[in-house]
């Protein structure tokens, strides 16, 4: 945490200026004076996105990882960088999970922010189990919601930061979900245009994208349009080769085959249109966000043919199939309308942030009806039908329609800030209040009434950050950083009454770089309106395995809400250590205890068992001889369940080789206990050798020699004065009076890199240089041939505050890009490992019921519930290539059968995949200047590389007809290709 008072701290710090080919370097750096807002990173101490990283710039500088860790080199020249930390970091208790610069972000080779969210999942999960996607921030302030800024390019990112699930209790959240902090450049403008095509190795179905966006960022404002569109083709059963259903196929051979008029997967297509401003005020410190969006989904899915068993007068019979002009078939159209705002506002040592999200989703489903076959039954047991006469191919018989309605509508009001010091820092708190409107209107040709829900739900809550000790204050130093989080709620729903929640969570950092914690999180939870009011849909003709039977039948699936579901009581225990390790430069170790009980729990319908179907009386219909021909998948209610599981998680970051060395993240103790003790500030001063009887060292000299370069450089007719030096340097003529006895070699490297592929000068590479030396936050420095960037005067204010929805509070720094930086860059690589081991899971459906042991055989899902699984995450990417490979694993599990005649225990095989990406920055690789190639990336995937595939088996061997390999994953080895440019 940042205190009050105004403080002179010093950094280690490194700055990356970047381009096409690159240059980066480091050293120390002395922030101003400050007065933050608390347990905010005020812009003033922006850490640099760099570290330990070597290259030389345009004047010859060569900063190495010895500037990087502090140490002065006399023999060589650096950019110093006054500023610390980024704007819109975070300062919090608990150490980020996952940091990603810009290099690192340019590894993950993805198309938009909502893509890398999805790569890195498996780092911002909840490990608790509970919860939905991250908390996302931009620039460290909540955003009226994800859709803002879900497309943008990864490019205009600066740096991402994941936190536990703790943190999102500052912002009016609650702790089971993680948080993203997105934290965008002050300055950046693309046109963006992409096209996609995929499909699966052994054909059968393809999908095509779409995609075209713009975005600017530039002063403290942010526009963006985005366009997409989808279209994913149809995927038969009869592509796949499925064996089909018993009794749902023809006796004869003549008559359509039922695999043709089944899919696996449907036809669907979808549009998207999304527009977002944002604006940030420096005057008066307010910020304001506003989103519109429109999407539209489109589906169609085939259920098969019509069927009718035919008997003849002999008593003979022959089932037959018909009516393959008019398949049944499931139509789903969706038209959704989104928008959000959001407003924020400093309020003396407060910030107050109040966000609107709202969305009206209008969904409709049609399902054809069979044909009514009782006119071809009697003809044929008179003997007026022969069994293998025609049937007509057209029949057709209606359909019946579901429909729903979805309003929703959130108001978040959090009010956040210091209310007191403690001797061992801020006690900070974070106050929310907030309101949400849901409806739902539902109606179904086939039931008698219409369905209408509404619910409000005022809830309301406040959290405390407690400093209990802290060795960043000089308080109890011998005991490490302990922190208090306390946090207490209520909500009250118009449908449930008042619903309670509060949690404590203690936070010890007894040296820095590792993070211990204890949370108990107690929350009561309604169950979902959907849930409770979504339209009932009968499904026809649905292969469904019966446990109790060991059977696959086609039974009519009867889904959509259930109105008795009660509200569910939370009780979890969280354990973690979060260790940054100090002897393995990048690398991050994370473990986590979960224990979850909850009661009165909303599930969806288990498999079909018999304790299952005696817990449930109604739920499940069978014929007299028992077999199954329909089941009600509705929503059902579990007294109890418990779980206890182990997370593992161990992540490295780094490069090597030309500018990749180093991780690029903060430096090691950047978070507070690495740095000199408040109201000291540490200087790097260089070697110097006063010239005799002149007062003044060399270095004033070539100093002030610089200067006086610089002001002609950007004079106004600057861009002629640079290329008539250039032009000079280049036709090896005497530059010595012109440049004024700068560094020659440095000016070869200039003419080097503005010169073209043709031989000639490039006039747009020079404009480019003059620009990046003369921006005004680019000035001479106290060594030769040194840049100090310095921060800016109005980044004293938080950098929360100050970075509100833009940077407003700031002038844009020096070009992101400088041209005369050279190509090689060298590599970058992380690599992520995350296993969980379920200890413990069962289920207590009601009193007097057997309780179901997940974990041996007794698991309500229809694969078992896995004790072991592990996902990995690793890539290369340097020189314009990149590599990410994903593996994915799922331990074996186990489902028993019943004691009923023909019922049999299922096995299920683990299940090990990977998934490969490369993709390629086209100009990069072959060093093109060709505007048709600057900015093209060219991805190529494949998922699946090895075909892998689920292999499930009961006790005599036999794969059960709904377990078929196609039939649990109909895709296998995934291919694609996507090209993207940005303009």
């Amino acid at each position: 945490m940042i205190s009050l008072l105004s403080t002179r701290v010093s950094l280690l710090a490194g700055v990356c200026l970047s381009t096409i080919i690159g240059m980066c370097s480091a050293a120390p750096l002395s922030a101003e004076d400050t007065t933050p807002l608390a347990g905010t990173v005020p812009a003033s101490t922006a850490q640099p996105q760099g570290e330990g990283q070597s290259e030389q710039d345009e004047f010859g500088t060569d900063a190495g990882a010895g500037a990087a860790n502090g140490r002065s080199n006399p023999d060589v020249d650096r950019i110093i960088v006054r500023g610390g930390r980024l704007r819109g970091e975070l300062i919090v208790e608990t150490a980020p999970l996952l940091e990603l610069n810009e290099e690192d972000i340019a590894a993950e080779g993805v198309a938009s922010i909502a893509d890398l969210v999805a790569q890195i999942e498996n780092q911002t999960g909840s490990a608790r189990g509970r919860g939905g996607r991250p908390v996302i921030l931009v620039n460290g302030i909540r955003p009226g919601s994800f859709r803002e800024l879900f497309q943008y390019p990864p490019e205009a990112l600066a740096k991402v930061e994941v936190f536990p699930e703790e943190v999102a209790l500052r912002f009016g959240f609650p702790p089971d979900r993680r948080v993203i902090n997105l934290i965008l450049k002050e300055s950046y403008a693309s046109n963006e245009v992409e096209f996609e095509f995929e499909g699966p190795a052994r054909g059968g179905y393809h999908q095509r994208e779409f995609e075209y966006g713009y975005l600017r960022i530039a002063d403290g404002g942010r526009i963006n349009v985005n366009f997409e569109a989808q279209d994913i083709s149809l995927l038969t059963e009869d592509e796949r080769d499925i064996i089909q259903t018993p009794g749902s196929t023809s006796d004869l051979a003549t008559d359509p085959n039922q695999a043709e008029f089944r899919s696996l997967i449907p036809d669907s297509r979808s549009i998207e249109g999304n527009v977002s401003w944002a604006k940030a005020y420096l005057d008066s410190g307010l910020s304001l966000s506003a989103n519109a969006n429109y999407e539209r989904q489109d589906s169609r899915s085939l259920d098969g043919l019509n069927i009718v068993t035919l008997t003849d007068p002999a008593g003979e019979s022959l089932t037959r199939t018909f009516g393959e002009d008019n398949p049944l078939e499931r139509r789903f159209a969706s038209d959704t309308f989104s928008t959000s705002g959001s407003l924020t506002t400093p309020v003396n040592a407060f910030r107050l942030t109040s966000t609107v999200d709202a969305s009206l989703s209008e969904t409709t489903t049609e399902i054809d009806n069979r044909f009514d076959t009782t006119g071809f039954e009697e003809a044929a047991l008179a003997g007026e039908l022969p069994l293998d006469a025609d049937l007509p191919s057209g029949a057709e018989a209606g359909f019946e329609s579901a429909f729903s309605r979805l309003w929703n509508a959130t108001n978040l009001n959090t009010f956040n800030g210091p209310i007191a010091n403690l001797p061992a820092g801020e006690l900070l708190t974070t106050f929310d209040l907030g309101y949400t409107w849901d409806r739902i209107e539902s109606a179904d040709t086939r039931t008698i009434e219409d369905v209408s829900l509404t619910r409000g739900n005022i809830q309301t809550g406040a959290n405390f950050v407690i400093p209990l000790t802290s060795w960043r204050n000089g308080f109890a130093d011998d005991l490490g950083s302990f922190t208090l989080n306390a946090q207490i709620g209520m909500e009250e729903l118009s449908d449930f009454g008042t619903l309670g929640d509060y949690n404590l969570s203690l936070n010890w950092e007894p040296v820095d770089g590792l993070d211990l914690s204890a949370t108990y999180i107690y929350r009561e939870v309604a169950p979902g309106l959907s849930e409770l009011g979504d339209p009932e849909i009968v499904n026809l003709n649905v292969p469904v395995f019966d446990f109790v039977t060991g059977e696959t039948v086609l039974a009519d699936v009867t889904t959509g809400g259930n109105p008795d579901l009660p509200a569910e009581t939370q009780r979890d225990w969280k354990f973690a250590a979060n260790w940054e390790l100090p002897f393995v430069d990048g690398t991050r170790f994370t473990v986590e205890y979960i224990r979850n009980r909850s009661s009165d729990v909303t599930s969806a319908f288990p498999q079909i068992t018999e304790e299952i179907e005696a817990a449930f009386p109604g739920r499940v219909t069978r014929d007299a001889s028992g077999t199954l021909i329909a089941v009600d998948r509705r929503p059902v209610s579990f007294d109890e369940t418990r779980s206890d599981r182990l997370q593992f998680r161990l992540s490295a970051r780094g490069g090597f080789g030309g500018a990749g060395r180093g991780r690029g993240g903060p430096p090691s103790g950047a978070r507070g206990r690495g740095g000199p003790p408040p109201g000291v500030q540490q200087r790097s001063v260089p070697p110097q050798s006063a010239t005799a009887g002149s007062g003044r060292s060399p270095q004033d000299s070539r100093q002030d020699g610089f200067k006086a370069f610089r002001e002609r450089l950007c004079a106004s007719d600057g861009l002629e004065f640079l290329t008539r030096l250039v032009t000079a340097r280049k036709s090896g003529e005497d530059t010595t009076e012109i440049f004024e006895g700068k560094n020659p070699q440095a000016l070869d490297r200039i003419v080097a890199r503005v010169t073209g592929e043709d031989g000639k000068i490039d006039v747009d590479r020079l404009e480019s240089a003059r620009k990046f030396l003369c921006h005004p936050r680019v000035q001479p420095g106290p060594r030769p041939n040194t840049l100090v960037i310095k921060a800016n005067k109005g980044d004293s204010k938080s950098g929360e505050q100050s970075s509100a929805q833009g940077g407003a509070n700031a002038p844009a720094g020096p070009p992101a890009f400088n041209p005369l930086a050279r190509g090689n860059r060298g590599w970058r690589y992380f690599a992520n490992l995350t296993h969980t081991i379920e200890l413990q899971n069962e289920i207590f459906i009601a009193p007097g019921v057997p309780v179901l042991d997940q974990l041996d055989g007794d698991a309500t899902g229809a694969f078992g519930f896995p004790r072991h699984t592990s996902r990995l995450e690793a890539g290369l990417f340097g020189n314009g290539v990149g590599f990410r490979l994903s593996g994915i694993y799922t331990g074996e599990t186990r489902l028993d059968g019943s004691d009923a005649p023909g019922s049999s225990d299922l096995f299920f095989n683990d299940l090990l995949t990977f998934n490969l990406r490369t993709f390629i920055n086209v100009d990069q690789l072959t060093g093109s200047q060709s505007p048709a190639l600057k900015n093209v990336r060219v991805t190529f995937r494949m998922d699946n590389i090895f075909d892998g595939q689920r292999a499930v088996r009961d006790e005599n061997g036999d794969t059960p007809i709904n377990y078929q390999p196609f039939v649990i994953d109909p895709i296998g080895r995934f291919i694609g290709v996507d090209i993207r440019k940005l303009f």
